[in-house]
């Protein structure tokens, strides 16, 4: 009898053994910290459309810290670098820098002082289109057709401004690319269409000399972008393609489109793909080495069509309050479900939205909360309290969690 019990205590304890060896060799791969939080060096910046708050937002534990910019209705724009970002006082012909505090060194990233409004400012004639490229931030002011280009590096200069690029433009509503090069493609305005819209592009220097003349017209041009190579630009005539060595082509929009055409265009993580989106017809992927477009998501209620902040993943937000991520290699949906309430078409002011790797962010405007979707379970994770009037979002600093 004796024997038969310690038979079965020595058999329960290799099962044990044997049960842990198993546990431990289970190779079901974790789910990163990431995907259930944000990357600790990442923020989310607001404004507020009635005051002058600006609100940063750290979505790890949900803490905000708020600050005033010199007018309210900031439009707001991140840097190439991630660090820093630009605010846009179209109506008060200003432009203001805010600093993150954050450095990005590759694999790590290191705190280099508090979040705090930069020194370098700008004064100009209703500065509406902002870009960051090479290093350089670029304001086109609607008021005189000239350019205003300032350096990031001096964003934390005492007294540091931007200065004017001067290319004898007449004043329009206008946009401008920059080449990895230094020249910059900008619009030009000849009269030929009527309105304020420009018709033509033209390649100039850094002291506004041109380069190369527009060798296409259209019949209208609004929105842009560029991957440093190449210059898209919406256009009523099709789809503008510009090079830095001045040659110039049209791609043909989609058979149906009528008089519909991209007044937006979003760079995309891939050398010469661009996505076009037109709330008349929807959002479309456009290759300009292949001169094609195809279609993302045909769809006349779409309220927010943003790329992820690495530029890999598209998240469009239907007046409906549903939601679609796409991949842009498959073209293909990801991850799509309702996750907010539906928004009046004539709204006066419709939610925000901007994505990261794995989560997206959208603006309430009637409850002045930033909510936190998560990607991988599509329900509202968090929602924050920002100001009472959330108006223009978007991402500061980087996707790492690491330091020294």
């Amino acid at each position: 009898m004796k024997n038969n019990y310690f038979k079965l205590i020595f058999l329960f304890a290799l099962s044990s053994f044997v049960l842990s060896c198993s546990n431990d060799d289970d190779n079901t791969p974790e789910t990163p910290d990431e995907t259930l939080t944000e990357y600790k060096y990442l923020r989310i910046f607001l404004s507020d459309e009635k005051t002058t708050a600006v609100t940063l937002v750290n979505p790890v534990d949900a803490t905000i810290n708020s600050f005033n910019a010199k007018f309210a209705k900031s439009s707001l724009y991140t840097t190439e670098s991630g660090r820093y970002a630009g605010l846009v006082h179209r109506a008060d012909n200003t432009v203001e820098t805010f600093d993150s505090g954050f450095e990005s060194h590759g694999d790590h990233v290191d705190v280099d002082g508090t979040p705090k409004f930069g020194a370098l400012t700008g004064q100009s004639l209703l500065p509406t289109h902002f870009k960051s490229k090479i290093g350089e931030l670029l304001t086109f002011n609607d008021g005189d057709g000239t350019l205003s280009v300032a350096k990031e590096s001096e964003i934390n200069t005492a007294g540091a401004k931007f200065k004017t690029i001067n290319a004898g433009l007449l004043a329009h509503h206008g946009a401008m690319a920059t080449f990895l090069n230094g020249t910059y493609a900008v619009t030009q305005k000849d009269n030929s269409v009527a309105g304020t819209l420009p018709e033509k592009v033209k390649i100039i220097d850094n002291t506004g000399k041109t380069l190369f003349e527009s060798t296409v017209a259209t019949k209208g041009i609004h929105g842009n972008a560029s991957d440093g190579t190449y210059a898209v630009f919406g256009s009523a005539s099709g789809v503008l393609v510009v090079e830095s060595s001045g040659k110039q082509k049209l791609i043909a929009l989609p058979e149906g489109f009528g008089t519909a055409w991209f007044g937006t265009i979003l760079e995309t993580k891939a050398k010469g793909k661009f996505i076009g989106f037109t709330a008349a017809k929807g959002a479309y992927l456009i290759d300009v080495t292949a001169g094609t477009i195809k279609p993302i998501l045909q769809n006349t209620n779409i309220m927010q069509c943003k790329l992820s902040y690495n530029t890999s993943k598209l998240g469009i937000l239907l007046l409906s309050g549903e939601f679609k991520l796409f991949n842009l290699t498959s073209l293909q949906i990801e991850k799509e479900g309702k996750i907010i309430g539906e928004t009046a078409s004539d709204a006066a002011l419709k939610p925000q939205m901007q994505l990261t790797e794995n989560f997206a962010y959208i603006t309430s405007p009637t409850t002045g909360e930033l909510l936190q979707l998560s990607l991988s379970s599509m329900t509202i994770a968090k929602k924050i309290k920002v100001s009472n009037t959330p108006y223009m979002i978007t991402i500061l600093g980087f996707e790492n969690s690491k330091s020294h």
